[in-house]
């Protein structure tokens, strides 16, 4: 596939269950190689559209393609360039690490499947569990043994959904160095993930709510996009502040972090002047950029989600 020509590009995508729509006339367009983050609070629509593009769901209506075959047409041609990573755990625990990966292998049909699973193990490091049952692994471990699955038929795009939860940090480090890696080898990920450090990560990213786009682009697209004002407060005992700066004119969030306070607002002007009498007190503040975080919680503010 050509580098200009992307991976994935569709146009007011739909799709409805029992009369609710659940994703509501999507497009996005994502580039050959890239890491894509795909952000939203549960029930955004974020697991259907991956399940739309894999094929394992049919949309409703709109159009798409997905490594150059119509998802409406042609799913059945895209199922095998794609490795797809449900949510939870869905490989056989009371099979070995070796034994999924060889099952998964003749699933797909894969010829020198013993050259591919063992290349498969090393890559993932995984040659001290091989002959472990894959239900005694660790979250962390279990994460990697379904990446390496995804992985055996060498696909050219990933759909990972929400793949880091429920691992330890050093876990999701290690994920997402493979997944460097794997995007500077030319393959594309979409990854559906609740943690805005890792979506800092991504090369792009989109943010769904109640089936809606909402926000795309960089992260630093998003956040100057937003058009939020953020201050940053430094002091002892600041939690005291945080409840006195609710309600105050132009102040829409205010956010602990440790012995900080985030305190934004849409109006620059406006949120300065309410600020100001707080500002001859014991507290230092300094105007800062707003983080991912700040910008998604007003998104979902201006959508009515608490």
């Amino acid at each position: 596939m050509a580098e200009d020509v992307p991976v994935i590009e569709v146009q007011e995508l739909t799709k409805s269950f029992n009369g609710k729509t659940v994703v509501d006339k999507l497009s996005l367009r994502v580039a050959p190689g890239e890491i894509y983050g795909f952000l939203g609070p549960n029930g955004s629509g974020k697991t259907t559209f991956i399940r739309m593009l894999c094929g394992l769901l049919r949309p409703d209506s709109g159009t798409g393609v997905c490594l150059g075959f119509d998802i409406q047409k042609e799913s059945e041609k895209i199922k095998p360039h794609v490795g797809y990573m449900a949510q939870r755990f869905s490989l056989y625990e009371d099979l070995s690490v070796l034994e999924n990966l060889n099952f998964m292998g003749r699933i797909y049909g894969l010829q020198q499947l013993k050259t591919l699973v063992d290349e498969s193990i090393q890559r993932m490091g995984l040659a001290r569990f091989a002959n472990q049952l894959a239900g005694t692994l660790s979250g962390g471990w279990k994460q990697r043994l379904a990446l390496a699955t995804c992985l055996l038929h060498q696909p050219r795009l990933l759909l990972l959904d929400e793949p880091t939860a429920g691992v330890d940090p050093k876990a999701r480090r290690d994920f997402w160095d493979d997944i460097y890696r794997l995007s500077e080898q030319g393959v594309t990920s979409l990854i559906s993930t609740h943690y805005m450090d890792e979506a800092e990560r991504c090369h792009r990213l989109a943010y769904l709510s109640y089936g809606k786009l909402l926000a795309a682009g960089t992260a630093d697209q998003v956040i100057a996009a937003s058009g939020l004002t953020s201050w940053s407060v430094f002091g002892s005992n600041v939690h005291r502040l945080a409840a006195r700066l609710k309600g105050v004119a132009g102040v829409e969030q205010v956010v602990p972090f440790g012995n900080t306070l985030h305190v934004s607002g849409h109006d620059a002007d406006k949120l300065a002047r309410g600020l100001q009498p707080f500002m001859a007190e014991e507290y230092r503040w300094q105007k800062t950029e707003a983080n991912l975080e700040e910008v998604f919680i007003s998104l979902m503010q201006d959508r009515g989600v608490q």
